[in-house]
């Protein structure tokens, strides 16, 4: 098939190079490489094959294991995920330079799970609901959202604030049984040393937030350094001192209208009890 030529499709190219690198470096199986790096078997597999590009993340750590020019083939990386479409050329950069940098991740989420706790059936639910979508765009469009999440397994992750409008865990996304895995997730999550979660109660009514979901990122030595606001279909990466100090600001005055954490773990585990 013509997506799997190496002259014609850059996740192709970049696999092809990313094979030679693992044998030439002695890892003589893919087993052995996704061992090494801390990732399934079937991401050393997906990126050779040209299947599905690897994420910033695991191309770092392998570039490294390889001892690889990080910066060539961090570029060729860019190449191969926008032309498989599973990361948005426009959020790219996010998802690149800030996400997976960042420190401290601030993130509010007014109508759904945020991305990097979502569970599969939660995040295909959500790509099932888009016109024109076939299965194998929804698989890539999945599969890259929780590639994503493997920055809060690394062995130093960011910090991970969240504020959730209590309807996130109210809205029946995929119906009970999705729902009731996806709030049960949230509620472990929240337990984490990295990872707060604290939530809006719906008696509030009103609030700031409501205009839209938005994450503030604190990159090491440069707190509020970039900023990205949710679109209904392209957000916006925000790097502008005064839009991202009106987001904090905002951040701020959500933060007093939520609940507690602890208030905010009871409310989780009672909405993830009232899914089953």
């Amino acid at each position: 098939m013509a997506r799997h030529d190496p002259e014609t499709n850059p996740a192709a190219f970049l696999g092809g190079e990313l094979r030679r690198a693992r044998v030439a470096a002695g890892f003589s199986s893919q087993d052995a490489l996704a061992a090494r790096l801390g990732f399934d078997r079937t991401v050393i597999t997906k990126a050779e094959t040209g299947d599905r590009p690897p994420t910033v993340d695991v191309l770092a750590a392998w570039c490294q294991a390889c001892r690889l020019d990080d910066e060539l083939f961090g570029r060729l990386g860019t190449l191969a995920r926008r032309a498989d479409g599973s990361v948005p050329a426009w959020f790219e950069d996010w998802v690149r330079d800030i996400e997976a940098a960042a420190a401290t991740l601030r993130w509010f989420e007014p109508l759904l799970v945020p991305g990097l706790l979502q569970t599969e059936p939660y995040a295909r639910a959500l790509y099932a609901t888009r016109v024109g979508l076939s299965t194998d765009d929804i698989n890539a469009l999945v599969a890259a959202r929780l590639a994503r999440q493997g920055i809060l397994a690394r062995e130093e992750p960011p910090m991970l604030w969240v504020i959730l409008d209590e309807g996130v865990v109210r809205r029946p996304v995929g119906g009970r049984d999705v729902m009731a895995e996806q709030v049960r997730l949230l509620h472990e999550a929240a337990y984490r040393p990295t990872i707060r979660i604290e939530i809006i109660p719906a008696a509030i009514g009103a609030h700031d937030g409501l205009a839209g979901a938005f994450i503030i990122a604190d990159l090491p030595g440069q707190p509020g350094a970039a900023a990205y606001r949710e679109g209904a279909r392209q957000g916006q990466v925000v790097t502008g001192r005064e839009q991202v100090t009106d987001l904090m600001t905002c951040w701020d005055t959500l933060r007093s209208e939520a609940i507690s954490r602890s208030d905010s773990l009871a409310l989780l585990e009672e909405a993830a009890k009232s899914w089953t």
